[in-house]
Order: structure tokens, then sequence, then C-alpha cells
């Protein structure tokens, strides 16, 4: 069955290996970035949008045109990221603002404008894409972990308040990928995954009703120590970092 899909942050790293990925499939995907550069406009089932997440009328003027054309909104994923790697002391809260503004309202933003939609179809599923470091912190990146420690704490919210909607709210969980946003961490770029296995990977799951997604059941056990064990994962996510940093 033909699945209407809106992806966010689709151009680059997880969002484009994603959205190329469903493109294969007989799934339709309206894709919103700032660009458009590494995606075919001329796909039939592809809607190509240059959108700011962070603007409400933008966000609408893109949903109105995706019920026109497609009668509805099945999926959506919320994967627009931005992270600043700086050390507290050294970043600004204008710094710390425009990580929330992207990351968490950004997702607040898409939400409401589908919720209607789904609401009057009696169905949906909302993917809210998170990180690890989350609930474990991440040395130089108060404010992007903080944005996703809120992203898992909304997303349980919001699973218990539209369940009898009919509407799933889930966290979809990638590994560390090699993507812009995860340049900062000093990780060299082969330990870190290729975007397209992770894509594909999380393409297989696209629609899942389960609370936790993962492309994989690497990243699942990941997620688990994560979630269970947060200081200790965290203690050794940072050693790990800066170790590969020194050795740089």
């Amino acid at each position: 069955m033909t699945r209407n899909i809106i992806i966010t942050g689709a151009n680059n790293g997880i969002g484009l290996a994603l959205t190329q990925s469903l493109l294969e499939t007989e799934d339709r995907v309206a894709a919103l970035d700032f660009s458009m550069e590494n995606l075919d406009p001329t796909h039939p089932n592809l809607l190509p949008f240059r959108c700011d997440v962070t603007q409400p009328q933008q966000i609408q003027t893109v949903i109105d045109e995706v019920v026109q054309k497609w009668n509805g909104v099945d999926v959506l994923v919320n994967n627009a990221c931005l992270a600043l790697f700086i050390l507290f002391e050294r970043r600004s809260l204008d710094d710390i603002r425009r990580e929330f503004e992207v990351n968490y309202f950004g997702y607040l933003n898409m939400i409401r404008a589908v919720l209607p939609i789904m609401r009057k179809q009696k169905h949906g599923v909302i993917h809210n894409v998170s990180s690890g470091v989350g609930f474990t912190g991440m040395p130089g990146m108060s404010g992007y972990t903080s944005t996703k420690g809120a992203i898992e704490s909304l997303t349980r919210t919001l699973s218990l308040e539209l369940a009898d909607d009919g509407i799933i709210v889930n966290v979809m969980h990638p590994p560390l990928t090699r993507t812009k946003s995860a340049s900062g961490f000093g990780v060299p770029p082969e330990m870190m995954a290729d975007p397209m296995v992770v894509g594909r990977g999380l393409a297989n799951k696209i629609g899942s009703t389960k609370p936790y997604v993962t492309p994989d059941f690497t990243t699942a056990l990941g997620l688990f120590g994560n979630r269970h064990f947060p200081v200790g994962m965290g203690k050794f996510l940072s050693s790990m970092a800066k170790k590969a940093q020194q050795q740089k």
C-alpha cells in the first residue's frame, strides 16, 4: 500500500538516505530542507519543499499542498537537526536557543501541522529522531543533548495523549553516523556508520509502532545500554571520543 510520508532534514545524511530508500518503493515522500540539490525533483513520488521547520507558516503551506495532492499524511519523520559543539562556558544562550528552535520546537511545529489531518484520518505515525546522548550526555554538546532529552519526554507524553486517536508517536534512534551533525564528535569517519546503510535500515522500519525504532540489532543493543546505564555509558562514550580526538 502506498503511504504518504513527510521527512524533514531530507537533503543530507540520514534524511537523504531515508528519502532515497523510500522512493525505491511505492511510497510517496514530501522532502523538507533548506535546499534540495541532492534529490531528484523529477521523481514522480517526490514532493521537494524548501522549508524552515522553525517557521510555522512555511510548514502549513507545505502541509496544505501535500494534502491537496495526496489527500493525507500517513507518516511524519522529524529528522531536521542542528548540533553545535561548544563547551558550555564558551557558548551563549543564543546558541542553545538555536538548537532548541530546530531540534525541539521544529518538531513541535511539524506535529501541530499534521495532527489535525491524522486525527481526521484516525491514523498516523510520528517518528521523532533522537540520539543516545539524550540519555547519557556528551561533553561540548549541552544544547544538543538537552534537546534530545526533551524529545524523549515529549514523545512519551504524546504517545499517551494521542493513543485514543489512533496516532502512534515514537522515537527513532540511529547509531553514530557519518553526517554533518556528528562531525564535531571528533570520532574518525571509519568508526561511524554509513548513512545510506542506516537510512535503508530505518526505511524498513517506517510506520513501526514500537516505542523505540532502530535500524538494526546492534543499535538496539547500544540504545538499551544508554537507556538503562546512562551514567556509565556517558563516561564510556566521552572517553572514547576524547581518545579518538587525541589520536588525530
